[in-house]
Parts: structure tokens; sequence; C-alpha cells
């Protein structure tokens, strides 16, 4: 595989006096020799006076003045294959006579039905045309680009494309993702096609990734292990791509972190603060969803009726043996393998996760697990871990962990009451890279305003699980009282080198005996932080039952309230 130059000679506005010299003096062997379409303003094609009138005109101009000098290639319509026979018949002569007057190869215009191509093939050899011919391959970057491409170009759809690629026409990454794996398999069909086919031609359109990723498919070019820039997924929206930094909560549900700040005025690219919108999205706005079927959620989840049997799924899901969870679509990703007979067993014992990241320090940049960023860089990671917990549960951890000082927490319930050891203003960085030549770059982050705007979106996927089962049934009962008393909750460990640290407050307080007065834990309570009422997205607004919103909490802020 290698690229060819070819200066690309269009008709439009051309006259005999055109001369190629500036091309051969710069070395340049092949043109490309092409009527084009009608200049701005028109909307037919006509010659100018004294100018070429058909493709042939060019071609005959070109080998009177330069002879054999250049390669010159033609367009070739693979569509006409399906044309009426008399007009297939009239496009092969034109295309012959071509040939004839001094064409040596031909390059086709975007498809995407393999036999469509192959029959067109096979109708230019019987038409007694020998030259090469080199198909025309678009990469699908996108569900909305790859639709205006075929209907501009009038490009007939194989319907097995759109019945793989219309589920997911809102999701760029996924469609890109299908759309190479069709492509590289239509290009192993024509490479295999007895018609001796030997080069390719991509349609780039300043978009080379997709091509890339093709030839890696097709091993036409060695596989590169590709590194992420940033250790979430980035949006492919021009207007987030300078987007530097994220709150760790939507790690697994980009698509509803997308949508609910693709207001904002601006992304963050470098401190999570005031120059953002502060605004999340509304929850009706975004239609909140399971990303499963009925069916397919019961066949995942089954009919729990016990806290225990809950307690099972998600310690299977941290083994790897549940594919999904109503919290993430996809399995666990690789980086919690390290941890994942910790976060096992903490399901057990009662702490739901939802989501979670091992303490790492200083991982190159090209680890297979946790790389991220350039080159010749190293990465960092505080542990993380987020769950649901009943109030029981959280009683008999927060005594525990509010002993360490290199803890912080933040813990919500579905009506807004929030527990914290959290003094400072300022977000807490839970990943950061050091790289040659750059700032330290601190792309995930855990602030108290996202967590509380969070919290909503993580509580109602819950209630959505709990309706997949019939009303007053035992499991939509179980689920939906789990939501209605759980607390969400997310702990930090601040200490990055020891992946194991986070874990040991969490096996104490299974094994803690509970110091309660009046049927409330004094010790928890006197040590947390505690917030009444509904924390609103929107500072100042009224909260339910008639308590306030304290700005201070929505800003960062937190007061101590004394248990009596």
């Amino acid at each position: 595989m290698c690229p060819v130059t070819f200066s690309r000679l269009l008709m439009s506005n051309l006259t005999s006096r055109v001369d190629n010299q500036d091309a051969k003096m710069s070395g340049c062997r092949n043109i490309l020799a092409l009527r084009g379409d009608p200049p701005a303003g028109q909307d037919e094609w006509s010659a100018v006076e004294g100018g070429f009138v058909h493709g042939i005109d060019l071609i005959r101009h070109i080998r009177a003045h330069y002879d054999d000098y250049f390669e010159i290639g033609i367009a070739g319509f693979p569509q006409h294959i399906d044309l009426p026979a008399e007009e297939l018949a009239a496009e092969m002569k034109w295309l012959k006579e071509k040939v004839d007057a001094g064409a040596t190869l031909i390059f086709t215009q975007m498809f995407y039905d393999v036999d469509i191509f192959l029959r067109w093939v096979a109708a230019v050899r019987e038409a007694g045309i020998t030259i090469p011919i080199v198909p025309g391959i678009a990469p699908i970057q996108t569900w909305n680009g790859f639709i205006r491409s075929t209907k501009l170009s009038q490009t007939t759809i194989p319907q097995a494309y759109i019945d793989v690629l219309e589920p997911h026409k809102t999701n760029d990454e996924k469609v890109r993702e299908i759309g190479i794996r069709l492509v590289a398999e239509m290009c192993r069909k024509i490479l295999a096609s007895p018609y001796n086919i030997r080069g390719l031609h991509f349609y780039t359109m300043n978009l080379e990734k997709g091509t890339k990723m093709i030839l890696e498919e097709l091993n036409l070019v060695p596989r590169v292990e590709a590194i992420k820039p940033l250790p979430w997924r980035q949006s492919l929206t021009p207007s987030r791509r300078t987007e530097t930094i994220r709150p760790i909560f939507w790690a697994n549900r980009t698509k509803s972190y997308l949508s609910r700040t693709e207001n904002w005025d601006e992304y963050p690219n470098g401190r999570f603060g005031d120059s953002r919108s502060p605004a999340y999205g509304e929850l009706d706005g975004y239609g909140i969803s399971l990303k499963h079927t009925k069916e397919k959620a019961l066949e995942l989840w089954g009919n729990p009726t016990s806290v225990e049997e809950v307690r099972s799924l998600f310690s299977r899901f941290c083994e790897g043996s549940l594919k999904a969870l109503p919290w993430s679509d996809e399995p666990a990703a690789a980086e919690t393998s390290i941890i994942s007979k910790h976060l096992a067993r903490v399901n057990e014992l009662g702490f739901l996760t939802i989501n979670s990241q091992p303490a790492v320090n200083g991982a190159r940049s090209d680890d297979r697990a946790f790389g991220w960023g350039p080159s010749n860089g190293f990465v960092y990671q505080k542990a993380y871990l987020e769950f649901f917990a009943s109030p029981e549960t959280l009683n008999k951890l927060l005594p525990v962990i509010s002993r360490d000082p290199l803890i912080t927490y933040y813990a919500i319930n579905k009506q807004g009451d929030l527990r914290t050891n959290n003094q400072s203003e300022g977000p807490n960085a839970v990943t950061w890279g050091v790289f040659p030549g750059k700032e330290i770059i601190q792309p995930t982050i855990v602030e108290a305003v996202s967590f509380m705007a969070w919290k909503d979106e993580a509580f109602e996927l819950g209630v959505q699980w709990s309706q997949i089962y019939e009303h007053d049934s035992p499991s939509a009962k179980l689920i939906k009282d789990m939501m209605d008393t759980y607390f969400l909750v997310n702990v930090v460990h601040n200490d990055f080198k020891d992946h194991e640290a986070i874990f040991k407050g969490f096996y104490e307080a299974a094994n803690a005996s509970t110091v309660t007065v009046n049927g409330h834990d004094v010790i928890a309570s006197a040590k947390a932080t505690l917030v009444n009422g509904m924390i609103a997205n929107s500072i100042g607004e009224n909260l339910k039952n008639g308590m306030q919103v304290i700005n201070d909490v929505a800003h960062g802020r937190s007061r101590e309230v004394e248990v009596q």
C-alpha cells in the first residue's frame, strides 16, 4: 500500500489553451481528468467559449501535448449497472472511447453495495476495457454524514447496512465502529473477486482515522495499539473538542452527560470552575431510561425478591459473569480487574457499587489498562468507589472511614439529605497525568454540584429497573423500596499509592457493632456532616417540606450539624 499523488483537473472553465506544464515541472506524473460539477451559481454544466465539451477532449489534449508522460485517471460509476440496457450501453461506449483516447486507469464513485460494483466491473470487462479499476471506498464516520453523502451521490445503501447502523444513529462512536467492519468486509470481497482488483481509493474527507482503522482491520498496515487521549471517551462534536475535564459520576453513561451539558456556554478545559455554566439539563429533557428491552433486562437480572439476591447480581457484575447493570450498559472496565475481588466482596457486604476506579501510582501512559494521553507520560488515580447502601449499612461505615484523614465522602438519599466530611470548596481531582512539555492534566474530578445533579439520574435508573416487573410484584416492591430508602455514596481515598487502602474501612465496618441512642447511630451522626433538605440543581430553589437549600453546599462548602 502506498499513497499516489494525482493532479485533479476539472473541465469547468477550461479551454484548449490549458497548460499542464506546472504539473510536469513539479514532478507530478498523474492527472485525474474530470468534467466536474457546474460552477457555483449554475444549475447545469456547460462548456465555456472555446472550452472542452466532453471528458475525452481533455484526455486527447493531454496526450497531444505530453504524449505518454502522464498517467490519466478517469471516473467510473458503478451505479450505471442498474440503468436501462440502452443507457448502460451508451455509458460503456463513452467509457471505452476515453480509454482508447489515452486514459490509463479508472477511479470509481463511492459505493456500498459490493454486488453492484462487481456486476459493473464485469460489464466493463465485457466492453473490452482492460485498464485497472480502482474502487472508491468511503469510510462511514457518522450516521448523518453517511445518509447525507449517499443521498447527494444517489448511492444505493444495502438494507443490511441500515439494519445494523440505524439503531445506533445517535451514537457516532458506535456507528463508526460498525461502519469500519462493514466497509472492511466489502473491501475483502472486492480484493478476493476474480477481477484482479489491486488497489483501493479512499475518500477520507480530511478524516483520516476512519481510513486508518479500515486498513488496520484489513491488515494492510500494522495495527497500532491506540492510546486514549483522555481517560474518558471524547465527544466527536466539534464544539466539545477542547473539553478536557469531566466529573467521574457519568463514567458509564457518557451519552447522558453529553445531553445534560449540551447547552453549556463553555466546556471545561482547565479548571472545573465558574467558566462553565452551572446548570445541568433536567432529566425530563433527556428522557432517562434503561438501555435494554424488558425481555433482555429480565434475562440479565431475573426476579430478585431479597436484598441478598440483589447483592449477588452486583457481585457477579464485578466478577465479570454478568454483562450489564442498570447503571452500566457494558461489562466492567479492564482497569477494575485488579480490584474485582474486592468489589465483589464489598457488594456481598451490602455496598452496591455502580462506579469505581483503582488507585494508580505512575503507570506509563501507554499502559494497556490504565494508559491515556501523549507518549512518554505517567498517569495517576485516586481510588474511588460509588455505591448504594442502606441507612443501617451506611451508619456502620461512616464512623469507620471518618477516622481516616485521607478519605473524603459524599452520601445523599433520594430526598436530598446529604452527609459529607469534605470541607473543601473546590473539586477533588481523582485522575491526573504528567507528560513531557505539558502542564499537569487533571481530566476527572469529584465535586458537590455535579454529584447533586447525578444523584437524581442514579436513583431514577433504579426506579426504571423496578418498573420492568409487574406492579406490586415482590421484585418491583423490593427495588423501589431500596431506591426510596438507600443512600448514594461516593468515597475517595487520597492515597494513590495504595490500591487496597480504600477497602479496609468497608471490611472493618461490616464487622462493627452500631452504637445507637433512640434508634439513631450516635457515632455516625456526630462524625458526619448532615445537610437537611433537597439539594436542588438550581441554587436558591425551595426544598420539599419547606426546607431551604444551603447555598454554601451548592458551591462545595458545608456546615457541621451539632448532634444533641
